[in-house]
Parts: C-alpha cells; sequence; structure tokens
C-alpha cells in the first residue's frame, strides 16, 4: 500500500508566525518596546536599567535580554553574565556616590513572593547608613516580624 501521506500537498497557505523577536513576551514591560535601548550596561545575554520605582538612589535591575519568568528559569550563562554585571554596575555605582556603604542583591520569584513582572530580574539596591532605622536583617525585612533574630 502506498504512503498516503505523501500523495498529500500542503494546501494550507496560513502563517501562523508573528512578528514577536524571538524569546519575547508581547505582553512583558522588559520585551515590550525597547528596553535595551535604555540600558546603562550590557553584556552578552543581559542588560542592566535604572528601577522607575527606586527603593534608594542608584537602585539598578539586572535582567536576561530573552524573556524568562524568574532566576531560577535562567540559563547558567546568563546566570554568570549576571553575576559579572552586577559587579561591574556595583563598582561604577560607588566610584559615582561615595555615601553607598553597602548594597542589598535580591530577586522576586513567583507572585507570592512579590514579583510583580513576570520577566527574570535581579535587584541591585545600593545602601546608606542610617537609610532604615535598623538594617539587620536586610532582605529578611520581606516579613517584618522575622527581621529580627
Amino acid at each position: 500500500m502506498p504512503n498516503a501521506n505523501r500523495t498529500k500537498g500542503n494546501k494550507d497557505d496560513s502563517d501562523f508566525r508573528t512578528n514577536v523577536i524571538p524569546d519575547t513576551h508581547p505582553s512583558c514591560v522588559f520585551c515590550s518596546g525597547d528596553r535595551q535601548a535604555e540600558a546603562v550596561e550590557e553584556n552578552r545575554s543581559v542588560f542592566a536599567l535604572k528601577d522607575k520605582y527606586p527603593v534608594s538612589p542608584g537602585h539598578h535591575l539586572v535582567l536576561p535580554k530573552r524573556h524568562t519568568p524568574d532566576y531560577f528559569t535562567m540559563t547558567s550563562d546568563e546566570r554568570r553574565n549576571a553575576d559579572e554585571l552586577l559587579r561591574i554596575l556595583r563598582t561604577k555605582i560607588l566610584a559615582d556616590d561615595p555615601s553607598i556603604q553597602a548594597f542589598n542583591v535580591g530577586t522576586n520569584c513567583s507572585e507570592t513572593a512579590g514579583q510583580t513582572i513576570m520577566h527574570a530580574h535581579i535587584h541591585l539596591i545600593p545602601r546608606r547608613r542610617g537609610d532604615t532605622p535598623e538594617p539587620r536583617g536586610g532582605v529578611r525585612g520581606v516579613i517584618p516580624s522575622r527581621m529580627s533574630y
């Protein structure tokens, strides 16, 4: 018996492709528009932006160029590149502002953890002496009753 599928032709001219850039998500604020053009620094697979709602002056975000939901879905190359870019940013931020004495580095993964934009991003938050009455506990402050230990 001849292979019936060989005799079928592709008669459908539908084009299911979109004009979306590969590895982007059209409704993501970091993917839509040209956010990479706003980058203050970048390297191979990640770029950095100033946070639009900074916790403190100098607050930046480091994020992958491709759309991926959170830190745990970033590739090992993206995480390595992000680490490198965080170090570069830290050096530049410290050179520009001698009042900075420390940093918080963190990421929220999922809505339950406080993530509001579902595109992986890492916060680099400069800290200054006296910017909060009691800094002990740092990022543990997401649950205020757990800051002191």
